[in-house]
């Protein structure tokens, strides 16, 4: 089973993912995280920010995801993923399931985990300023019609992982049960 985590940076899938796969784990589960900053230094790292790159981008992590599945039972991709069009070709190419890792921008700001909403919110003609960070002056698509949403600016870590956790033993189990009858 194919996990599309998306979100704002910050939001918290990388934490999620990591969170929820140690769960996971203690069940028994295999679990493959492919981590969108992680890879975007190897197999993603002659791309750039632009509409294109970043579309191809996610279908990298997604392929690399569909290559993944023999080796685990989930594979969770924890990437911003920030077109609607794309999160569907995922959807329909890989039945990848989509999980919207929502926070609200003034906690995202506040957090600020990697100092990119103190860049963006720069003024433009500063030498720092970041002019493409998704949600704030680049686009990212609300997600249509996600699987589940995870509100991490509301809920706890803990809470939201043990939310994620729920919802993949729920779904895995027809995937769980047709590899045990193999």
């Amino acid at each position: 089973m194919i996990i599309q985590l998306t979100g704002l940076s910050g939001a918290g899938k990388s934490t999620l993912a990591e969170g929820v796969k140690t769960l996971l784990q203690q069940h028994s589960l295999k679990v493959v995280i492919i981590d969108g900053d992680v890879y975007r230094k190897t197999l993603c790292k002659d791309l750039g920010f632009s509409k294109e790159d970043r579309m191809e981008n996610i279908r990298r992590l997604g392929a690399a995801a569909w290559e993944l599945k023999e080796e685990a039972d989930i594979v969770l991709i924890a990437a911003i993923n920030p077109f609607e069009v794309i999160r569907s070709e995922l959807k329909a190419r890989y039945n990848a399931k989509i999980v919207w890792i929502k926070c609200d921008i003034p906690v995202l700001t506040y957090r600020d985990t990697k100092g990119l909403y103190k860049r963006a919110l720069l003024d433009d003609n500063h030498p720092d300023k970041l002019f493409n960070l998704t949600g704030i002056n680049d686009t990212y698509d609300l997600p249509f019609a996600p699987d589940l949403v995870i509100d991490t600016s509301v809920e706890t870590a803990e809470k939201s992982i043990q939310k994620l956790y729920e919802f993949l033993i729920i779904s895995s189990a027809p995937y769980l049960s047709k590899a045990s009858q193999q």
